[in-house]
């Protein structure tokens, strides 16, 4: 059996990690799965790892604009399945190619409440587009795979009609995040000059909430609770930058307890998990938390936003805060600052429920999936 995978939309960030990540951990032959072929970008097949069933598959227009490459998707691609399963990991794909497995990757499509916060903008435009594309395409697939319970539930609340199949296979991560808790500085250790360091690591964003755990933090400061608080991440809003940046230059100009670092490199972001005390998650739109996930990977207690997946994930291994509230957040911080037996029993709980999530786990049950996909699409054209 033959599976392609049509990953010409994914050229950096989550897609790449994941896809990059899932070859890498794979075993397909173990499903009757003997050849694996990748069209991408150049830059994509370069990263590619080597593997005997592996074939990484180039065509000039993969590296060009988007409408070559929705050309290529609908009249190339299916002349290089042929007989094969086409697995579209990017949660698209333009090619009419039966069978056809796609994953739900984003949730802001499909949260109307969460499209408004980017009110009249091309960004909103974009979201309204990809919800009725989406929704074409699971109604139309062979296989779905989402990533949590929530996002299934979500989902397939708005869709005319169910997919044929659908399973829910959450991501790994990456093991150089993985780090036992430390012991935790009890209350009496921690004073304004030695603050406890709290790490928020998101993309600047409307449903991120950054200006509120700014406020939050500045709250806590201002009546003495001994914290400081240090975001990364890059920037995708200009509305949301400018709130952080004019609370972080009105509250702490010095840049003593509240800073920004931008977005880092991956190995100074697993250094900034490193260096943090515990951790803040405030989204209220995901499909699956990965961010959340590395945090509990990295043996911090945790202050997660109540919405979404984020306590389908974390479960009783953290504290939860209404991410549009700050003083709810401030609550559970106050709690976290002044009670190191509670940061330590909940980093404790978060490092081994993170064990759940591993890239192995994901390789062998995405491609297991796709394998019961393709056997049952065979069954169905004999009969």
């Amino acid at each position: 059996m033959r599976v392609v995978i049509d990953a010409s939309n994914l050229r950096a960030g989550g897609g790449l990690t994941h896809l990059l990540s899932l070859l890498t951990a794979a075993s397909p032959e173990r499903h009757g799965i003997d050849a694996v072929d990748v069209w991408s970008a150049r830059a994509t097949l370069d990263r590619l790892p080597s593997r005997p069933w592996l074939t990484a598959r180039h065509h000039p227009a993969l590296d060009r604009s988007l409408p070559e490459r929705l050309w290529w998707q609908r009249v190339e691609l299916p002349r290089r399945v042929a007989g094969g399963l086409l697995f579209a990991p990017g949660g698209a794909t333009a090619s009419p190619v039966r069978p056809r497995v796609v994953m739900c990757r984003n949730m802001l499509p499909f949260e109307a409440a969460e499209r408004a916060r980017f009110g009249r903008s091309a960004t909103r435009a974009r979201l309204e587009l990809l919800r009725l594309a989406q929704s074409r395409q699971f109604t139309g697939a062979d296989g779905v795979i989402f990533l949590t319970r929530y996002a299934r539930d979500q989902v397939l609340a708005q869709l005319a009609r169910p997919p044929r199949r659908h399973t829910i296979i959450p991501h790994g991560v990456d093991p150089s995040m993985r780090l036992a808790p430390r012991a935790q500085r009890p209350p009496a250790e921690l004073s304004l000059a030695h603050p406890l360091r709290l790490l928020y690591v998101s993309t600047v964003s409307p449903y991120k909430h950054f200006a509120a755990v700014a406020d939050a933090a500045h709250t806590l400061r201002s009546s003495g609770v001994p914290i400081a608080m240090d975001f990364v991440g890059p920037s995708d809003d200009p509305a949301s930058e400018r709130a952080l940046t004019e609370r972080l230059a009105k509250y702490d100009p010095a840049g003593e307890y509240l800073t920004w670092r931008g977005g880092l490199p991956h190995a100074e972001v697993a250094a900034s998990y490193r260096r943090a005390e515990a951790f803040v998650y405030a989204s209220s739109c995901e499909n699956l938390p990965n961010i959340l996930i590395e945090a509990m990977a990295a043996g911090l207690p945790i202050a997660s936003s109540s919405r979404g997946p984020m306590p389908e994930v974390l479960g009783d291994a953290g504290v939860y805060f209404d991410p549009e509230d700050p003083a709810t957040l401030v609550r559970q911080l106050r709690a976290l600052v002044g009670s190191a037996e509670l940061r330590a029993e909940l980093a404790q709980r978060a490092f081994e429920r993170a064990a759940a999530y591993s890239w192995d786990r994901c390789a062998e049950e995405t491609f297991g999936f796709l394998s019961e996909v393709l056997r049952g699409a065979v069954s169905g054209r004999a009969e």
